[in-house]
């Protein structure tokens, strides 16, 4: 059994006994949207990050379609017991979605190929899909949940009235949902889960990368990268962004500290019960971003960050404008 060489923080997500590493990993990034696959990048960070104290991966079955979840499964295999894996069903490679209960059986036994694995810690209805009752999604996580195949029941882009519905038949233990200080709109479903004891995982913690000092215009990115088209990126909202960005950053430099981990933890500052999911292909971003788990904003960070940034980024968080409709 491979042992940590470091351990941070633990959170609990949710009421049915999910605990993770205060910070988490996203491994979207891998594989798609943000440039060319980088497998190895991806398995030596993913490592690195198990190293440092991080146990709480997620991955999808959408991000490559067995893909990541390969790389993932690879990355862990020597460990996977100490960690928790969370995989999501419910996209069509139309990006459609499919919710049905047999899709969601398929989803999940492709899903334990591809990872090298018996059971997921977590598996996420990845988006809402209209024509299929929550109630059925919910009852068939159940079944899965009951046979030793899953242990936690997981929602992504989903609103109250879903949530609440869900969990009436098979108590969610955790949302995912965009949130960072460029995306605040889901703070409107936090009486929710508070009232029914659900963990939260923000996704894209660091604004698609904006937040990390590196980020640079649209048209220098490589054609795969979707920051190319990415509103937030556009002339007008790339130069107002930027600024913000600058003052983050001054503000992060005033505490021995990055505008990355400044942005994280002004995240785990929301409550104790998020664990936020960054991602990266460099293993020495995964150790600057294990440091924001220790860093500490007073009530003056919180009240500058607030001036900087009161309502989020500058630009809609799709090229469309389009977002998942939370009922």
């Amino acid at each position: 059994m491979t042992i940590h060489k470091q351990t941070i923080q633990t959170r609990q997500l949710g009421q049915q006994g999910l605990e993770t590493s205060a910070l988490g990993y996203g491994a979207m990034g891998i594989s798609v949207a943000y440039g060319l696959r980088d497998e190895q990048g991806g398995v030596t960070t993913i490592q690195k990050a198990y190293d440092l104290g991080v146990t709480f991966f997620d991955t999808a079955q959408v991000y490559g379609w067995g893909d990541n979840e390969q790389i993932v499964g690879r990355a862990v295999k020597d460990f996977r017991d100490d960690v928790q894996i969370a995989t999501k069903f419910g996209f069509t490679r139309a990006l459609g979605e499919d919710s049905r209960p047999e899709n969601i059986r398929n989803v999940l036994d492709n899903s334990l190929r591809y990872l090298g694995t018996d059971y997921v810690d977590v598996f996420y209805q990845h988006r809402v899909d209209p024509q299929v009752p929550i109630e059925d999604v919910a009852g068939t996580v159940k079944e899965l949940i009951d046979a030793g195949k899953v242990k936690y029941f997981g929602l992504s882009e989903a609103g109250p009235a879903t949530i609440r519905r869900a969990h009436a038949v098979q108590p969610v233990s955790v949302l995912q949902t965009e949130y960072s200080l460029f995306e605040r709109e889901v703070e409107t479903i936090f009486p929710t889960l508070t009232e029914l004891g659900i963990g939260f995982v923000p996704y894209s913690p660091l604004g698609r990368g904006f937040l990390t000092g590196t980020t640079k215009p649209a048209n220098e990115y490589d054609e795969t990268d979707m920051r190319r088209n990415d509103p937030r990126w556009q002339p007008g909202n790339y130069e107002r962004n930027l600024k913000a960005t600058k003052e983050l950053t001054a503000l992060a430099q005033s505490k021995g500290a990055t505008v990355a981990q400044l942005a994280l933890a002004w995240l785990l500052a929301q409550g104790d019960h998020i664990v936020p999911i960054p991602g990266t292909r460099n293993p020495d971003r995964i150790a600057e971003n294990v440091g924001a788990v220790d860093l500490a904003l007073d009530p003056a960070d919180v009240d500058r960050i607030a001036s900087i940034l009161p309502n989020g980024s500058f630009g809609a968080r799709y090229i469309d404008g389009s977002v998942p409709t939370w009922d």
